[in-house]
């Protein structure tokens, strides 16, 4: 596992980033935060993805006229 920095403006976190490589890819996900998920052709490019992922998905600057919506997603597992 790899502790990943730097992963904000301002303030530093470190996360744990877990990862393989399958069918040519990196896959990566972050132990802290695991429905972020990411990959890259080379380990350099899924750190880089995932710190990517990481500030998308913990912005705090949504905007109030913003909107939600439920999506129904089916799961299926392949093995």
């Amino acid at each position: 596992m790899r502790q990943l920095s730097s992963i904000g403006s301002g303030m530093d976190r470190k996360l744990t980033l877990i990862y393989w490589k399958h069918d040519g890819f990196w896959l990566g996900k972050l132990l802290e935060h695991s429905e972020i998920m990411t990959q890259g052709e080379t380990l350099r490019e899924l750190e880089g993805n995932i710190k990517d992922a990481f500030r998308l998905m913990a912005l705090d600057d949504v905007p109030e006229n913003h909107r939600s919506k439920r999506l129904a997603v089916r799961c299926t597992r392949t093995r």
